[in-house]
This record gives C-alpha cells, structure tokens and sequence, in this order.
C-alpha cells in the first residue's frame, strides 16, 4: 500500500505544473503550410514548456466565421484566433490603417511603414486585451472577376464583395457610388459559385488557399488593398501562463510570424503566376483613372477618421512615412 502511495505522489510530482491549453480557430484549411508550420510551433512551445503550455488549433473554418470566434473567446471555449485586421477593428480600430484602399504603393513602401509602426499597433492590440505576436503580410488584394475590371464604370451595377464587418470599405465602396455585398469569408466561394457576387479583392495566395480562384475568370493586378494576418489570443488567457513560459511563447510565435511574413510575399508572387498558369486572364487598369479613384478614396479615407473610424493622428504618422520613403526614392531616382 506503502509502494503505491509513493507511485501516486511521484506521478503527479511528474505532471506539468500550471498547465495551460489555449484552443485557436482559423479558417486556413488543414494540411496547407501555414497549418504543418504552426502545429510545428505548437510542439515547440509544448517541448520547450514540458507540457505547461499547449496549444490546440480549430483548422477550416469549423468554429465558425470572425464574429461566432470572438463570441467563443468571449465566453472562454476559445482563447484565441488567427484574424485579419478587420476582425479586431472594433476593438481597436487603428488594425485598419495599412488595410486602407489604395494606400500604398508598392510592397516595399509597405514593409519601410510597418518597420516604423508595426510595434505601436500590435502594443495598442494588446492594451485593447489581445496578445499578438507580430504581423504577416499576405501581399496586396487584387480584383478577381468573371468579367474584365479595368476601369470604374466596370464594377457599377456588379455584386461586389465587402468582408463582414469591415466598415472602411463598405464606405469606401459608397464614396466610388458601388453597391457592396456583405459576406464572411468562410461564405465567399459560396457566394461566387451560386452568383450572389460577382467581384472580390483577395491577394493571389488567399485566392489558392481558400479555392476562390476556381470561382473567377479575370484578375486586375492594381495594388488595391494591402492584406495581412495575425494571431491574437485572449490575455486574460495569456496570463493564465507563468512570465517564463510567456517568453518562450513570445519568442517561438514572434519567429514563425517573422517567417511567415516574408515567406508569404515569395509564395504570393509564385499563386500570381499559378493563377494565370490556371488560365485567368490578368487585365491591365488604366492609370489615369486608378489616380482618379485614389483622389476620391483619400478624401473617404480622412473622413472615415474624422468620423472615429481611426485615430487621425496615427493616420496622419503613417502618411508621412509613406511620403518620406516616396521621397526618398524620387531622390534616389534623380541621382
């Protein structure tokens, strides 16, 4: 009886301590990269925590859309998410700001902005009660249609899709005078294959994950939204985990989402040229007019803050940098 009380105590003695399991939803389907590399993290912080924390993922979608996830982080049966900004805008709305219509240029003017910003955002995230761990761009949203898009008139009259919940660019889509389809994403390629829209913007990398391509005919390759994504779990979860096992958690999602944020833009340049290798036609947009728009969405940009959309002040950080690299690159140009 002796000998079996000693066996007792010395495997409890043996079972983490505080251990902490956090259940994570995202709509990535499984068996894609994105999912084998974060399971991989996921070993990792179990090996490296010796079982205190682990981390259980909810792949494909199957805990719902953005708002059914935060209602279940709400009540604790999750504690966190893979999301794009415009889930957690209403929490803390400065998440919208690189995700603004036409903003950037290029992908290198993005990246010289969240050298600058990326920090002050995912530190706002936080005070806002999510704990994320860095960024990772999934390169810029481009037209897909099952007609050509090369000019405005081109969209009028045309059902074009607008994330749920993402307020910025309904009322963008009101300044161009369009008429906008509410949809979640995990009802998108459902909406393109019963016709209920006919246009969406997604970069070339979601397009292929999410199997939108299937769905469409034409791409038009302007630099039409700036995407990215992001983890972010409950921290009133997160302080559930001791400080020490906080860094190493830290330290393992920050390196991933390093790696993810530069793996994604090289896959997304190769799901380009896998869409058009698929027999999607690419169709040039007109300069003039894509100025034009830029104009019109600029002006519904600064409005969007002037109404409590975004705080202007970090809107108005971030337009200098974007002028400060541009200049930059005309001088660099002029030598």
């Amino acid at each position: 009886m002796k000998k079996l009380f000693l066996i007792v105590i010395a495997s409890l003695f043996s079972l983490p301590a505080f251990a902490v399991t956090l259940k994570i939803a995202t709509v990535t389907p499984e068996g894609t990269q994105w999912m084998k590399d974060m399971r991989a993290s996921a070993t990792e912080i179990k090996e490296r925590t010796e079982g205190r924390v682990q981390i259980k993922y909810y792949g494909g979608g199957i805990m719902g859309n953005d708002t059914k996830v935060l209602g279940r982080i709400r009540i604790g049966t999750l504690q966190g998410g893979a999301f794009t900004p415009v889930a957690l805008a209403g929490q803390y709305p400065e998440l919208n700001l690189y995700g603004l219509p036409l903003i950037f240029d290029s992908e290198e003017e993005a990246a010289y902005v969240r050298e600058r910003m990326d920090d002050k955002l995912r530190k706002g995230l936080e005070e806002a009660g999510f704990v994320s761990f860095g960024f990772a761009t999934g390169g810029f949203a481009i037209l897909m249609s099952n007609s050509p898009v090369d000019e405005l008139d081109d969209l009028k009259g045309k059902k074009v899709w607008v994330p749920e919940g993402d307020t910025v660019s309904y009322d963008s889509m009101a300044a161009l005078s369009l008429s906008p389809v509410t949809l979640p994403l995990t009802d998108v390629l459902t909406g393109l294959q019963t016709g209920l829209i006919d246009i969406v913007a997604m970069s070339p990398i979601g397009a292929l994950v999410l199997q939108w391509h299937t769905k469409v005919k034409y791409i038009t390759e302007l630099p039409l939204v700036y995407t990215m994504g992001f983890m972010a779990i409950d921290k009133r979860a997160f302080n559930k985990i001791s400080a020490a096992d906080q860094a190493i958690f830290r330290e393992v999602m920050e390196d991933s989402y390093r790696k993810f944020d530069k793996a994604n833009l090289d896959d997304n340049h190769g799901a380009r040229d896998a869409l058009i290798n698929s027999g999607i036609e690419s169709v040039p947009y007109d300069e003039a007019e894509y100025q034009a728009i830029r104009k019109v969405l600029a002006a519904s940009n600064r409005s969007i803050g002037e109404n409590g959309g975004f705080s202007l002040e970090m809107y108005d950080e971030m337009l200098g940098y974007i002028q400060e690299y541009r200049s930059g690159q005309a001088a660099s140009v002029a030598e």
